[in-house]
């Protein structure tokens, strides 16, 4: 997968296209991503120890990895993921602008 948490991506796809968000979790065996504030969905909560009140809270729920792009530190831009070898380690590398991710 081109995506690792932490990494700052931009959705090309489905109902939240054109936000951008920082992926808080990675899902591979799904190929899917939680990014943050995308995707939001309602969830019945009953009452708990977090949730001492229960009820309707907003969270976020995973997206394809298909539908986020990788934002370009550099230029803030979506861009593709390459992958160059240095110093005997895989880099991912921006194919926009060729710098290391």
């Amino acid at each position: 997968m081109f995506v690792k948490t932490g990494d700052k991506v931009k959705v090309i796809a489905g109902k939240d296209k054109g936000k951008e968000g920082m992926v808080t979790k990675t899902i591979a065996a799904q190929d899917r991503v939680v990014v943050e504030g995308v995707n939001m969905m309602k969830k019945h909560q009953k009452p708990n120890n977090q949730y001492p009140q229960g009820g309707i809270i907003e969270q976020e729920a995973p997206i394809h990895v298909s539908n986020v792009q990788l934002l370009d530190p550099s230029t803030n831009e979506p861009t593709r993921v390459g992958i160059k070898i240095e110093d005997g380690k895989k880099v991912r590398v921006s194919k926009k602008s060729g710098t290391a991710l």
